[in-house]
């Protein structure tokens, strides 16, 4: 009942771990490969004593009540997957991987020219080599300890479609949108120009209560894991996340426009191209006290490695910002917090970045504030962790630079547009329609 074990959750890559990786790969033209492992979670070791009652069909005539203890994990066993984790972790090391401090589903193995990353999603796995000798090589070694079968290039991961031509990888989630339209039942609607309106938010209070806010949580979940493929309705979709717990008309009616703006652009995905790996950037940007009811601001951000877009967020403030600049310089501090974590992870993965991450933010008395050491009367109530801004600028570490708010991409987490804006951010995150030709290249 949860008393006599400890961890039973499995660590699944991270989504930015997965674009940062797949950016090099698309950069370097290294190959990528899917893997499956049959019945993986018969793999792991149990470290505690679990016993189960005798399943029926093969109950012991002579002793029925007895119990039977268990030597390795079952599936429906809440321990099974991170028995599983824990067992292929412990064969990577064997063979030369070293397991990530940064993500711990990525395991990384190098040796003289050779490199290679390992993506585990519970039992779903990546792999990409430097070359397709030493990708036999591993595969045979993986082969040799679990029944694992090679599905050839990397297709279809995690709900997620990916296409390799020349001119670098498409990933897009258009059938799971088809079926969050169906799911909707607004298959025949008329597609909308953009993801929400420009007018006033969303409101706890707004409108009656939903008669339905089963199909609400289940259609607003279904969004946000669309946004994977998809930031461009990640601030909208972060908007109806908020009153899952009390759904209104009003909210529901902007899932709809959500699902009506997903009709027009279904075929949409992200796009990554061969760029250079060498740099890392990022755009900023906070709605001051947006939210009408608690009067707490809206934070956005995004990180490129080179051209390709790796990271993004949309997300309310924990706390009350007495000023723009002060909502501002913390939205700052969100991002530097996720490209000092990108900073980590690119290290590891043999890609350092030598240079300091620019970081563009419209406001200007943001951009005093992170490189400003002297705490005055209108900063002296900010939190300590949120300085570490100023030591990151100190140390060379970051760059907090200015740009006009026509030219700042992070406006589209943490506002509605009107849709000639819209559309031109949402070109600058690199969705776009699937490319013409989309014969693979490997």
């Amino acid at each position: 009942m949860g008393i006599d074990y400890d961890e039973t959750f499995s660590p699944v890559v991270k989504p930015a771990t997965i674009c940062v990786v797949l950016s090099i790969v698309v950069s370097k033209n290294w190959t990528i490969h899917q893997l499956d492992v049959k019945n993986a979670f018969l793999h792991g070791h149990l470290s505690e004593i679990v016993y189960m009652h005798q399943p029926p069909g093969f109950r012991d005539r002579n002793h029925p009540d007895h119990v039977c203890l268990l030597k390795k994990s079952l599936y429906g066993l809440k321990q099974a997957p991170r028995a599983w984790y824990q067992r292929f972790a412990s064969f990577l090391s064997t063979i030369g991987f070293v397991n990530s401090k940064t993500d711990h589903s990525l395991f990384i193995y190098t040796h003289g020219d050779d490199t290679t990353y390992i993506l585990l999603y519970v039992d779903d796995i990546i792999l990409t080599t430097s070359s397709h000798s030493l990708r036999d090589t591993i595969i045979a070694a993986l082969r040799s300890e679990f029944s694992m079968t090679d599905l050839g290039p990397l297709n279809y991961f995690l709900g997620v479609s990916t296409t390799r031509h020349s001119g670098g990888l498409f990933l897009h989630q258009s059938k799971y949108a088809e079926d969050i339209i169906s799911r909707a039942k607004m298959v025949n609607c008329k597609p909308a120009l953009t993801p929400m309106d420009t007018k006033s938010k969303l409101s706890a209070t707004s409108g009656e209560k939903f008669d339905d806010p089963t199909l609400y949580r289940s259609l607003a979940g279904a969004l946000q894991y669309l946004t994977f493929t998809r930031p461009d309705i990640s601030y909208v979709v972060q908007q109806i996340c908020l009153y899952m717990h009390d759904p209104r008309t009003s909210h529901f009616a902007a899932v709809k426009r959500i699902i009506r703006y997903i009709q027009g652009t279904k075929e949409f995905g992200l796009h990554l191209s061969p760029s250079t790996v060498t740099n890392l950037s990022a755009y900023s940007d906070a709605d001051w006290g947006d939210c009408p009811d608690t009067r707490r601001s809206t934070s956005g951000y995004c990180v490129y490695l080179g051209d390709n877009l790796v990271s993004w967020s949309a997300k309310r403030q924990t706390t009350l910002s007495r000023s723009s600049a002060e909502a501002e310089y913390r939205g700052v501090a969100n991002v530097v917090t996720e490209s000092c974590w990108l900073r980590n992870l690119l290290l590891e993965l043999h890609c350092p970045i030598s240079k300091a991450t620019v970081v563009y933010c419209d406001n200007v008395s943001a951009i005093y504030l992170s490189g400003n050491p002297v705490n005055h009367q209108r900063t002296k109530h900010i939190e300590m962790d949120i300085h570490f801004v100023r030591e990151k600028v100190a140390l060379g570490q970051v760059h907090v630079l200015h740009v006009p708010t026509r030219y700042q991409y992070a406006d589209i987490f943490t506002k509605g547009l009107p849709k000639p804006l819209f559309d031109d951010f949402r070109s600058s995150l690199s969705i776009h329609p699937p490319p013409t030709s989309t014969e693979g290249v490997y």
